[in-house]
């Protein structure tokens, strides 16, 4: 097999792993699929990450972490990098109009430049001027390369931690768990990395229906730049529950919605795992004051969900909330209140009969009074391979680790850190039906941050989510992100059947 043959196939199939999906089993192959049988695992060779403008308070501090793990197979060269949105990168390519853009300007580094895999390396930018960031990751850089971005507000509305897993670009999101309540300040924010505008729709969905909103059509988003949109902005009533559905026209963007809250604090809501009859939540803190679930199915049939809360002994179904009707086009809503009372936990959603394809989201609070905290946990996809959780600190990193179905064994990873220190490994057992809050290992001689990976050894699907918690002033500040695959390995069918079945089709 030439390489050219190999990168356009690799390329193709980088492509096709966009469309994963969050289930408790996994599908079932076509009998008659024999390229899938002969397909390789090879590591990817470029990708993408971008990372929304952090924030628009001027007491705003945002560190970011970059980390790509050591992958068997990998090309031992390549390179990372994160640069500003709208100015020039490293190796010369543009982020802007080379024209409009100053001598200064087009001479800036990057934010962060990755020096190896298997090290994290660290940035931070200050204040309500940061902007979002457009990175590119080739060679040995780029399968499973992660950014977490984490931004700590003092002050103001939206005060507390935000944290935001930085993504690839796509077409299609959806958000359930928006706002546009009176407390409520909440934006999308688009992101382009690519050299022709993007166009871009916002749909929102209520307690009603679809909610109609002429501003929120043909949005566009210039290359190499971001886009905030207030939500407040499209629609004129109040909904204290919303289900927002980005669609791209054309071209392509990255999109996650920043919720603040002027009493709850606020933080970034990811976007839900693509639509699937079965959904898990993973990773909702021991001692959640609140927890509410929001739900949605874009389809034309009702779906009817049975809710269960994998704790650490075993599936537990909510009193007063065994079951969620959803109705067809209708954002639903549930207050599932103290719901793991002191024990660590997901939510396992799966349906009555017959399944229909749903997308949710819960919002987590912690604390009381006027030391409240929020943080969202959208349903997401299996960790499958490999999967990471960058930006973990000395003290208040918790992972998690649900086995829905089978028990299972993972094997978790601790990086050497940014500043010093050595990896470290463990293998964990985790119940089928339970989630397992997990020690997890810390690197000897630790200096700065580091990343924790998580990979399945043995048994059934595993879900993962990284709770970190940064207090102050008596708030319990917290941010979670889920830890889906992170898609660095693609099937690679044999060039010679792929070549036969071309031939074939002639």
């Amino acid at each position: 097999m030439n390489r050219p043959t190999v990168s356009l196939i690799a390329g193709v199939a980088a492509l096709a792993a966009v469309a994963g999906f969050a289930s408790l089993t996994e599908p079932e192959a076509s009998g008659s699929d024999t390229t899938a049988k002969t397909a390789t695992q090879m590591p990817v060779e470029r990708t993408s990450l971008l990372c929304p403008e952090p924030s628009a308070s001027d007491v705003a501090e945002t560190a970011y972490t970059s980390f790509t793990p050591a992958t068997e197979g990998a090309d031992a060269k390549g390179r990372a990098e994160l640069a500003l949105a709208g100015e020039e990168s490293a190796d010369g390519s543009e982020n802007g109009d080379k024209e409009k853009a100053s001598d200064k300007e087009r001479a800036k580094k990057p934010l962060l430049t990755p020096k190896e895999p298997g090290k994290p390396v660290t940035g931070e930018v200050s204040g309500a001027d940061a902007p979002a960031l457009i990175g590119t990751a080739e060679g040995g850089f780029a399968p499973g390369w992660t950014v977490q971005q984490t931004t700590e507000v003092s002050s103001g509305t939206g005060r507390g931690l935000l944290g935001a897993n930085c993504t690839a670009p796509d077409t299609d999101f959806w958000f359930p768990g928006a706002s546009t309540a009176e407390e409520r300040t909440d934006y999308v924010h688009l992101t382009n990395p690519d050299d022709s505008t993007a166009v871009v729709d916002i749909e929102l969905y209520g307690k009603d229906g679809s909610l109609k909103s002429a501003t929120g059509e043909g949005i566009q988003v210039q290359p190499h730049s971001t886009e905030p949109v207030l939500l407040s902005t499209l629609i004129d009533a109040q909904q204290s529950d919303l289900t927002v559905h980005v669609s791209v026209r054309s071209g392509r963007v990255a999109a996650a919605v920043q919720a603040l809250d002027d009493k709850l604090g606020g933080d970034w809501l990811a976007a839900s795992a693509d639509p699937a009859g079965s959904l898990v939540l993973p990773g909702i803190p021991k001692d959640a004051t609140s927890v509410r679930l929001v739900a949605f199915t874009p389809g034309d049939l009702d779906a009817d969900l049975k809710l269960q809360l994998a704790s650490q002994s075993g599936l537990i179904t909510p009193a007063g909330n065994e079951t969620l009707h959803v109705k067809a086009g209708m954002t639903a809503a549930a207050d599932l209140g103290d719901v793991t009372r002191g024990e660590a936990g997901s939510l396992v959603l799966t349906p009555t009969e017959e399944a229909v394809p749903v997308v949710a989201g819960l919002r987590v609070v912690r604390g009381k009074g006027d030391k409240q905290e929020t943080a969202f946990i959208p349903a997401t996809r299996p960790v499958g391979t490999r999967a990471t959780a960058a930006d973990n600190r000395s003290k208040g990193s918790t992972l998690s680790v649900v086995a829905p179905t089978e028990a299972a064994e993972v094997k978790v990873t601790a990086s050497a850190g940014s500043e010093g220190g050595t990896a470290a490994s463990k293998t964990y057992k985790v119940k089928g039906g339970t989630t397992q809050d997990i020690e997890a290992p810390v690197p000897s001689g630790l200096e700065g941050s580091y990343a924790l990976t998580v990979e399945p050894v043995s048994g059934g699907p595993v879900y993962a989510a990284r709770t970190l918690e940064i207090p102050e002033g008596g708030i319990p500040m917290f941010t979670v992100q889920t830890l889906p695959d992170d898609r660095g390995m693609v099937a690679v069918p044999d060039a010679e059947q792929d070549l036969s079945v071309l031939q074939e089709q002639k």
